[in-house]
């Protein structure tokens, strides 16, 4: 065994009862002076923001007690601004009167589509027309389109407290007519032509091949004279635009008609809604409340005015006092000019509110859920058809012209042209139940409409009086080409649709001034970026930027009016226009319509010398507030990469700049330092706005701010960005 282990020289002291009190009351003096001094340090802490705060409240109360002192005065000048609208608006009518009298004196022969007389005699006369050809109806076709296009503006156009229901069901009645006739004449015209398909046979393949092309409307009819069962496939000549038809139909004497109209006239013409027709109704009642009134404050004024001229000319005449006749009449002239601005004044203070009501119509969401629509039904407010429609229809062979004796003899049936019907109605006859498959049709897509993903089609239900996507298949579409190929069951119109929302919400958007008078509006999709000029009352598509994607730039450098330019642009597939339904169909950063039909108004007015874009904040400040970024812009020059903006909130009635910024990591509603806030944007802009930017402001046309305001209003950025 090994030595044993030495025990530690060193044995641990023990701590005594007093050193071990001692610590421990160290210890909670330690504590009890860090607490002491973490105590004192709070309230000195509390105490400083308490004093930050009185001293921030002081501030606000200050600028709170100097912004009503001032409101009245800023409210005042900012009506006086916004009287460009009424101005604008009476502009619009004069433009409209003087349009109809230039349509007066021209006395060219063309009704005016919105006097009834007129109108009705016009489709009476062209219906006693007979014996019309293909030619003739599309020729005649193009002051028919002009009118009813006349009639859609007219309802478009004119203020909704401007139109009664008698004069919308005239108008609505007067297109419903036009359309039919229209319809009926190409009908009537197409028999003629297949009267003498035997005359215009095609030596090749025996059959009669016809097509018409025009700006509105392009046709193509096939004839089957010969009757070849292995003749199935039908391609007109230089297209690749055709049919491939089954046996039964390669035999039988049938005649087959592609009419294309650019131009939808299948779609029912929208019926104003329940919650629109309300508003509609609660606008022209305003309007006819304030008419009466109106009315009865000039006839007060006008009484008050001439009662003292009238007792002070009894009492001279009691008096025996000679007074000229020419002093009285200068006394009543001038009470009447005076009378003649109250009314005046009045009248324009009316058309302002009425006209304020009307743009709050424009952006007020509809409350009405559209209605439930089946798995096949095609729902208008959330679809829409472009590129016209396709009308394809399949016709029994009239009987044709024969030569006889120097004459051609041509036997004319009185039921005219007839519709071969596909399939027919009972297939008891027929051996096999495949006996009448579906037809495979190729159409081409018209070149100035915008596809953002593959079309669908859809075909009229006459029944139902619907589109629908039952009974077509196979549906293959070639976006280079511009073709596209399906199988249908039955013929009838045919139309392609897309997502009316597929644009929205926008990405980002900008408005900047390139001259006094000139705006260039920019919108970014998650497809496209559409730059839009403005300029006095009209508007142009300056550019469109697509992924990938040929366009045709039918409307590049042509102005129209706003309406006109946003059905246009609709028309072509580029909407980024929401109807009061779109909440339905798309996430909105929904905002309050009373503030952001200020906002537009506003931004509008300063639209001439400073810029405008979006900003991420609008998304968090609430439904109540918005959010846009803002800069001075007086030159031409292209926007700069990193613009220096400033941050501005409204809520519609105070307007501030904000202490943050894009790139800020937090959202603050805290007042810039050293700024105050005003009851309006003109007014806050105006703190630090250069002299020659007011200037530019104050000089701006009526009829540009309406435009700016109303390209606004239309594309509800604040809302649908």
């Amino acid at each position: 065994m090994g030595p044993k282990a030495k025990k530690s020289a060193r044995k641990t002291k023990k701590i005594t009862k007093a050193e071990r009190l001692r610590k421990l009351q160290e210890e909670e003096e330690r504590q009890q002076k860090e607490e002491e001094e973490a105590r004192v340090k709070h309230e000195k802490e509390e105490m400083e923001r308490l004093e930050r705060q009185r001293i921030d409240r002081e501030k606000w109360q200050q600028l709170e007690a100097k912004d009503l002192e001032r409101r009245n005065e800023e409210l005042e000048e900012l009506y006086l601004l916004e009287g460009c609208f009424p101005e604008a608006e009476k502009l619009k009518q004069d433009t409209r009167w003087l349009s109809q009298w230039n349509h007066y004196i021209q006395c060219d022969g063309s009704p005016d589509p919105s006097i009834a007389p007129e109108i009705n005699t016009f489709i009476s006369l062209w219906k006693e027309e007979t014996n019309e050809t293909l030619e003739d109806v599309i020729a005649k076709s193009k002051l028919v389109l002009n009118l009813i296009e006349k009639l859609r503006l007219l309802l478009l156009q004119m203020p909704s407290y401007g139109l009664e229901d008698k004069t919308i069901k005239q108008y609505q009645g007067s297109i419903l007519e036009l359309q039919e006739l229209l319809h009926l004449k190409f009908n009537t015209a197409t028999e003629i032509l297949l009267r003498q398909a035997s005359t215009l046979v095609d030596l090749d393949s025996g059959n009669m091949e016809k097509v018409i092309q025009d700006e509105n409307v392009t046709l193509y009819v096939w004839a089957n004279l010969k009757k070849n069962p292995r003749y199935r496939s039908v391609r007109f000549s230089e297209t690749q635009i055709g049919f491939e038809i089954p046996r039964i139909l390669a035999t039988s004497n049938v005649a087959v008609r592609l009419l294309h109209t650019h131009y939808d006239h299948v779609t029912p013409l929208r019926p104003v809604s329940t919650s629109l027709q309300g508003r509609t109704a609660t606008v022209t009642d305003f309007v006819q409340d304030k008419v009466k009134n109106v009315e009865a404050e000039i006839s007060k004024e006008l009484q008050e005015e001439y009662k003292p001229l009238e007792c002070e000319s009894v009492s001279l005449r009691e008096e025996g006092t000679a007074v000229e006749e020419g002093d009285t009449a200068v006394q009543m002239s001038s009470v009447q000019e005076e009378s003649k601005a109250t009314k005046c004044e009045l009248e324009m203070k009316l058309l302002s509110e009425t006209v304020l009501a009307a743009q709050l119509l424009l952006i007020e969401n509809a409350n009405d859920k559209p209605s439930f629509f089946g798995d096949n039904e095609v729902d208008l407010c959330q679809f829409t058809a472009l590129g016209g429609v396709y009308h394809l229809d399949i016709f029994e062979l009239p009987p044709q012209c024969k030569p006889m004796k120097g004459w051609m003899i041509v036997e004319i049936l009185k039921e005219g042209l007839q519709k071969y019907i596909y399939p027919p109605e009972s297939t008891e006859d027929f051996e096999t139940e495949n006996a009448f498959p579906p037809i495979e049709v190729t159409l081409e897509v018209q070149e100035n409409v915008i596809f953002f993903e593959d079309p669908m089609v859809a075909r009229w239900d006459a029944e139902g009086e619907q589109w629908q996507t039952d009974g077509i298949s196979n549906v293959s579409y070639k976006s280079e080409e511009r073709l596209i190929t399906f199988s249908l069951e039955t013929f009838g119109p045919v139309t392609l649709i897309q997502d009316a929302h597929i644009n929205m919400p926008f990405q980002s958007w900008e408005l900047r001034p390139l001259d006094v008078n000139k705006v260039l509006l920019t919108v970014t999709t998650v497809f496209t970026e559409i730059e839009i000029q403005i300029k006095e009352d009209l508007c142009m598509l300056a550019s469109i930027k697509l992924d990938n994607k040929k366009h045709s730039p039918v409307l590049e450098g042509r102005w129209m009016t706003p309406i006109c330019f946003i059905l246009a642009l609709k028309e072509t597939g580029l909407n980024i226009f929401p109807t009061r339904h779109s909440h339905f169909y798309v996430v909105i950063n929904n905002k309050d319509p009373l503030v952001e039909l200020k906002a537009y108004r506003q931004l509008a007015l300063l639209s001439s010398a400073f810029a405008f874009g979006w900003s991420k904040w609008n998304v968090v400040c609430g439904s109540n507030k918005v959010i846009v970024q803002l800069r001075e812009h007086l030159t031409e020059e292209e926007p700069v990469p990193d613009p220096d903006w400033t941050l501005l909130m409204f809520n519609g009635d105070r307007a501030q700049r904000l202490n943050i910024n894009e790139n800020s990591e937090t959202f603050s509603e805290a007042l810039k330092e050293e700024t105050e806030f005003h009851s309006n944007l003109y007014h806050m802009v105006k703190d630090f706005a250069s002299k020659d930017a007011m200037e530019r402001i104050r000089s701006s046309r009526c009829q540009f701010i309406d435009s700016v305001c109303h390209m606004l209003l239309s594309t509800r950025l604040l809302s649908y960005s």
